[in-house]
């Protein structure tokens, strides 16, 4: 964790004039992986804003054929043991897998900014007791920990969401606090202050800008992570209930049929593995772009 942390901090202090560094993105966009990737997820975005256009069927209509029809013309990826189409609850179910890794994302992000950038500027006593904290939270698997909140809140797709905000929070506190003790550090931060400058302008102006290229890198991971997660618990029955489509629930109902029709967990086990593949050469790209040792 320790080696880790000493990296995000030699680096941070040169992320921000490389933010909008041409020679950096013009090499990314060159790597066939990158560009795959986000291909893949541009087209999941489009998917998820027109669902109800795209979507051949209803996705909780049942009935449509024989459960376990294999797929053909009339249906693109058979359908379920239900006789639901399963093209129809995938494309629906990109939009529970984006909202949830959005909102989820977006509670760590801010709880961690706003925590982490109190906690390495103005230190203290309270820097050390919020350390202890997230020590402790260190020390739970993610998805364990998950599935504790879960258990406490009850299951339901709003409560998915801020288990996992919760759960991925004190990673981005622990990155921020590293960045603002890094930049503080720096002669320009000294300068700034030197020259009268208040605690908010030096945040604004002069550290937050200098940390935000590990955290914009940490938030691609996080939404993979986040969207794994939510499978993860719809599988188990404690995330998204049932009848509304999510990739977990599907999963969790063709593991059931894996010996009478392999290909209905291979299409939707497919599906999550390269969308999170997609978010991962994604994320791999930025890290690159904003990497000072990559010049």
């Amino acid at each position: 964790m320790r080696s880790a942390a000493a990296s995000g901090a030699a680096s941070i202090a040169a992320v921000a004039p490389r933010l909008g560094g041409s020679p950096a993105w013009r090499r990314i966009g060159r790597r066939p992986p990158v560009v795959a990737g986000a291909a893949i997820l541009a087209l999941l975005l489009l998917a998820a804003a027109l669902a109800p256009l795209i979507a051949p069927h209803d996705p909780i209509e049942q009935s449509l054929g024989p459960g376990l029809t294999p797929p053909g013309r009339a249906f693109v990826l058979g359908l379920d043991s239900l006789g639901r189409d399963v093209a129809s609850r995938i494309v629906y179910g990109s939009r529970i897998s984006l909202l949830v890794g959005s909102i989820a994302v977006s509670i760590a992000l801010t709880g961690g900014l706003l925590l982490g950038v109190l906690s390495g500027f103005y230190r203290g006593l309270a820097d050390t007791l919020l350390m202890r904290v997230t020590d402790a939270v260190f020390s739970f698997p993610p998805v364990l920990l998950a599935m504790a909140l879960m258990a406490a809140l009850g299951a339901n797709i709003r409560n998915v969401m801020i288990a996992l905000g919760i759960v991925y929070t004190p990673r981005y506190i622990r990155l921020v606090r590293v960045g603002v003790l890094a930049a503080s550090e720096q002669e320009y931060v000294a300068a700034a202050r030197a020259a009268g400058a208040g605690d908010g302008r030096l945040l604004l102006r002069h550290v937050l800008p200098n940390i935000l290229g590990p955290v914009v890198v940490q938030t691609s991971f996080s939404f993979g992570e986040a969207i794994i997660a939510e499978a993860a618990l719809s599988f188990l029955g404690i995330g998204t209930q049932p009848p509304t489509p999510s990739w977990g629930l599907i999963l969790s109902d063709a593991r059931e049929y894996l010996a009478q029709a392999a290909w209905y967990p291979a299409t939707v086990g497919g599906v999550l593995f390269l969308v999170v593949l997609a978010i991962n050469l994604v994320g791999d790209g930025l890290r690159d772009a904003l990497d000072p040792r990559s010049a």
